[in-house]
């Protein structure tokens, strides 16, 4: 491929993540900066707010955005579309993809194929985003900035691949958060001339409700990758390296209790304990009651008992 090409082929996948697939090495492990241009102008964009200054509205509109979308990661991207915890109907199912999509972090068909690929090779070389691997800033923000990174597996997705609805997200993944951003600046601009009160306004709006929103949202899921494999404690001998976090818990929504996760990846619940917090479980068990969703896979009972006696042996070895 020629150096032009190059750049139009990269500057072309922005807008269609499947343009010159024939051409990309799923081996290369090197930094692609053409591709990655549009997640360092997202961080750049952030620098904004130093012009429009903030609001109350505005760092409240964030926070809901972010937590909105990050349930959406969450239960969604990671326990419905990786793991199949439960199940939905198609109408649900395209909304929280939606909802998942516009957090900037591709589509779930690519999140999918990714995720099962870091299960099937958690921490050993074949995973991409191990920090035992490449170390910390490889696994945060690195591995996703190469030709492996960018290339998604289909075989690892089969399941998924019969929704054309699906498809054309995971294709175009730029479109849902391009769409959301313009809704964002268009509210600010429209309340700043029927409700003036609130103090914000397009631009200002658009700096806090999508750009600084989506850049924490993508670093508090990421963090995963990076800290849950070296910070935290271990309750089961998994074949990884994967720990359990409170403080990543919190601000993932329960994703931090990553140690439990690894040694039963299909349940919907990921706090194997009551006082183990997790806000999506939370969630997904009022989407149940609401019959959005049905068939969660529960937390095994052989698990339960193996969970009660680790934690009962550490007990008391620690009193002795």
């Amino acid at each position: 491929m020629t150096r032009v090409n190059y750049w139009l082929t990269n500057i072309l996948r922005w807008f269609d993540s499947e343009a010159g697939s024939d051409h990309l090495d799923t081996s290369s492990r090197t930094f692609n900066w053409v591709r990655v241009l549009p997640f360092i102008a997202l961080h750049l964009a952030c620098l904004l707010v130093l012009v429009t200054g903030t609001s109350t509205f505005a760092m409240v509109f964030a926070l809901g955005f972010f937590l909105v979308r990050m349930f959406a990661i969450t239960g969604f991207y990671h326990r419905y579309f990786s793991h199949k915890s439960f199940k939905t109907s198609r109408p649900a199912q395209f909304v929280f993809a939606v909802l998942g999509a516009s957090a900037a972090q591709r589509g779930p068909l690519w999140w999918a194929a990714h995720h099962r690929h870091h299960h099937q090779h958690s921490d050993r070389e074949e995973d991409l985003h191990s920090p035992h691997q490449g170390g910390f800033w490889w696994s945060h923000v690195g591995w996703f900035t190469c030709d492996a990174g960018f290339a998604m597996n289909e075989r690892r997705v089969k399941d998924w691949l019969k929704f054309p609805e699906l498809r054309f997200i995971n294709r175009f993944d730029s479109l849902v958060p391009a769409a959301f951003a313009v809704a964002i600046y268009l509210l600010g601009e429209a309340l700043a001339a029927w409700a003036p009160g609130l103090g914000t306004n397009g631009l200002q709006l658009l700096v806090w409700g999508f750009f600084i929103s989506t850049v924490v949202l993508f670093h508090a899921t990421v963090s995963i990758n990076s800290l849950s494999h070296v910070w935290g404690k271990r309750r089961f001998e998994t074949s990884d390296d994967s720990r359990n976090n409170f403080w990543l818990a919190l601000i993932t929504l329960g994703e931090g209790w990553h140690n439990n996760h690894h040694r039963w990846p299909t349940a919907v619940r990921q706090g194997f304990r009551w006082y183990e917090i997790d806000i999506t479980w939370y969630g997904l068990w009022v989407l149940s009651k609401l019959g959005i969703i049905w068939d969660l896979n529960p937390i095994p009972d052989h698990i339960r008992k193996e969970t009660l006696e680790l934690d009962r042996n550490r007990t008391g070895r620690a009193s002795q």
